[in-house]
């Protein structure tokens, strides 16, 4: 019996995670051993393979529509919409994620840019390069207002993170109905929060964020994006940071990885990090055993 590992954290050296899938009698198949596999490499591996750690390559329908054996496909993170979901439930896939793992790697890289923002740290740093000494009034966190959109595992976790310094937190989440922090709505998140971060799965209907929701923004707004890319606007945006409404903006994960180089990426005030949410020796730990364990229950099932 075979299993696809394809996560390039897991997939480059080896991962002691692996070793319980050798134990229980499987056979590990690594296509792009340290790399992400193209969707060629894919449709070569995938016949035969009864069960798949994934990580965040796109799994379309040709790929699963290959797959003639495979019956679980169990990501090392927390998001599925690489995947087809669709095209996963016609063939018979079923989908699991490792909720959870990669929450305190994620809040803490958004915590980090929440600072980052605040102070004006990123214009500081890029007129120092050029040989202008110049200093700005930065904020303080503690007693500034944070919202954050979705109050999921990462969430909660920022959320501990910022009330920790000092900040106030109200959050934003349709599909929760108690919470430690004030629920409120979309709007009035949006109005009144100095810091706003993202942390929700991106919706098929388009972006969250678009020119009527941006425009609701502060002046002097940080806006954080450690979720995906087309969560926002881009359009939209660019004219918002064109018109220096927004102090910063940051994205973590995009739709096409590496992306495209564009204006928006350009922009003084946009920070633009490569995925590094997740990527934490200790997030790529716990991803890698979640992910495993998921993978065992699933097959034994």
């Amino acid at each position: 019996m075979k299993v696809l590992v394809t996560p390039r954290s897991m997939s480059a050296a080896g991962s002691p995670a692996l070793d319980r899938l050798s134990a229980a009698g499987y056979e590990i198949v690594t296509p792009s051993p340290g790399r992400q596999p193209t969707t060629e490499e894919l449709l070569d591996a995938v016949p035969g393979v009864v069960g798949w750690v994934a990580g965040v390559e796109p799994i379309g329908a040709e790929v699963l529509a290959r797959a003639d054996r495979l019956r679980v496909i169990s990501r090392n993170g927390a998001g599925s919409d690489a995947i087809d979901a669709r095209a996963a439930e016609a063939h018979g896939v079923r989908v699991i994620t490792a909720r959870g793992a990669n929450a305190q790697g994620v809040a803490e890289l958004a915590l980090a840019l929440t600072l980052m923002g605040l102070r004006g740290l990123p214009e500081a740093a890029e007129a120092l390069r050029s040989g202008t000494w110049q200093r700005s009034t930065g904020r303080e966190a503690a007693g500034r207002s944070l919202g954050i959109v979705g109050y999921g595992a990462i969430g909660r976790r920022l959320a501990g993170l910022a009330r920790g310094l000092g900040m106030t937190v109200m959050a934003h989440d349709p599909f929760v109905d108690v919470a430690d922090v004030p629920l409120v709505s979309l709007d009035v998140l949006l109005r009144t929060s100095e810091v706003v971060s993202l942390h929700v799965p991106p919706s098929p209907d388009g972006p969250l964020l678009g020119a009527a929701e941006l425009a609701l923004l502060r002046d002097d707004v940080v806006l954080l994006n450690t979720a995906r890319s087309t969560l926002v606007d881009e359009a939209a945006l660019l004219a918002e940071l064109r018109a220096g409404r927004i102090a910063l903006y940051s994205v973590d994960a995009f739709e096409r990885e590496p992306p495209e180089p564009s204006e928006l990426l350009r922009q003084p005030r946009v920070v633009p990090t490569p995925h590094l949410g997740a990527a934490t020796a200790e997030s790529s730990r716990r991803a890698a055993e979640a992910a495993v364990d998921n993978l065992l229950a699933a097959l034994a099932a």
